[in-house]
């Protein structure tokens, strides 16, 4: 290993997150409140696959640039270059995200395409002559393989370019899940994609947070807007409390040991992606439920469409299952309360026709109210219980 490659390389004992990754996070709650807004203009069914589209876009491009800082010293110049180039691509791809299927598909497949191409080229360059280039090499050919169908799907118009796209995201997560199996390469090795599962887990909690936040922002948007009108606040209360129960079901202990997971794993990479691919369920939730709580803040009473329906009560039943995955990750097993949840979440969706959307919105903040206390009284008089991934 050359000593020029080796001092960009974080040392293992040094596993927190550092200013500069605080920082990168920040564009994502533009990110994530221009992809609901994108979904708010577009609320059917074509509307909802192009934002899947778009949202797995964007985590991937988060999801890699954190990859960056866990191998990575973040107070290198040259990785602090890397990282704000990537926060500059990511806020343009934010920007482009509502018009992406529209006119601005070149530009948002562009930003992807640069910003992941880019920081892999960057980082070949950088580790030139160490054994590291070889992870960044498998990396920088696939997203070169992916950047084909991005850019031919956004010189094109109509269903043509989803489903480029549609095969993009999938070529994008697949290899990963894979391993990055690359011609010349050969099959990767462990040591290749090695993990620090504290940092993994701070990293997550922090991007929930940031997806939090994009509620609390569009919560206080709704409240401004409506001149603290006495329904529109009783709308706001229900989202602002339903915006405190998702943070209080994610940290009960899944959410808090999640790091002694991956360290305890007999495969750490394998509940590293696990807990990308849970982690990205959460998110797509609380895309949701930001629409959701714009549209009950707005028109608390009245009728409530079945396109309303399906975000405010689809929404905490995504958050749910990407927790559920998250336990699963963590202990090997699912609490029932979670299931129960979905279940419940699904069998008042029929009442929604009667009801107005504020109390629709309030029926799903009490099945979470009911999930949250039942996981204080299962803990309470019980000892924390340590980290058992399945093997």
């Amino acid at each position: 290993m050359t000593s020029g490659a080796a001092r960009l390389l974080r040392g293992r004992e040094e596993q927190r997150a550092t200013f500069l990754d605080l920082f990168f996070d920040l564009v994502f709650v533009f990110a994530l409140f221009r992809l609901s807004q994108g979904l708010r203009e577009h609320l059917d069914w074509s509307g909802a696959f192009q934002t899947l589209v778009l949202l797995l876009a964007v985590w991937w491009v988060w999801t890699q640039s954190a990859g960056v800082s866990d191998r990575f010293d973040p107070r290198r110049p040259a990785i602090q270059v890397l990282a704000i180039g990537a926060m500059f691509g990511s806020l343009v791809l934010a920007a482009a995200a509502p018009e992406a299927f529209g006119d601005h598909g070149l530009v948002f497949a562009g930003a992807y395409v640069a910003v992941q191409v880019g920081r892999s080229l960057f980082l070949v360059v950088l580790t030139r002559g160490d054994e590291r280039q070889r992870a960044e090499m498998r990396v920088l050919f696939w997203f070169g393989v992916s950047a084909v169908p991005w850019l031919a799907g956004a010189l094109m118009q109509g269903w043509p370019r989803g489903v480029l796209w549609a095969l993009a995201v999938a070529v994008d997560y697949t290899v990963a899940r894979l391993g990055w199996p690359t011609p010349q390469l050969g099959p990767a090795s462990a040591a290749e994609f090695s993990v620090s599962g504290g940092l993994l887990a701070e990293r997550h909690r922090q991007f929930f947070i940031i997806a939090l936040g994009e509620l609390i922002l569009v919560t206080g948007l709704g409240l401004s807007s409506n001149s603290f009108a006495a329904d529109s606040s009783a709308a706001v209360v229900v989202a602002f409390a339903t915006t405190v129960l998702l943070w209080r079901i994610y940290i009960h202990r899944a959410g808090e040991v999640l790091g002694g997971a991956v360290a305890a794993a007999p495969d750490p990479l394998r509940v590293a992606v696990s807990s990308v691919y849970a982690h990205l369920v959460m998110v797509a939730g609380i895309v949701a439920i930001s629409v959701g709580d714009e549209l009950i803040i707005e028109h608390p009473f009245g009728h409530t469409p079945p396109a309303w329906a399906a975000v405010i009560l689809g929404g905490p039943a995504l958050f749910l299952a990407g927790r559920a995955i998250i336990e699963y990750t963590v202990f090997g097993r699912v609490s029932r309360d979670r299931v129960a949840g979905v279940l419940v979440l699904a069998a008042i969706s029929p009442a929604t026709i009667v009801l107005p959307p504020v109390l629709v919105a309030a029926a799903a903040a009490l099945v979470l109210a009911a999930i949250a206390v039942s996981d204080a009284a299962r803990a309470r008089g019980r000892p924390p219980e340590p980290p058992s991934p399945p093997g």
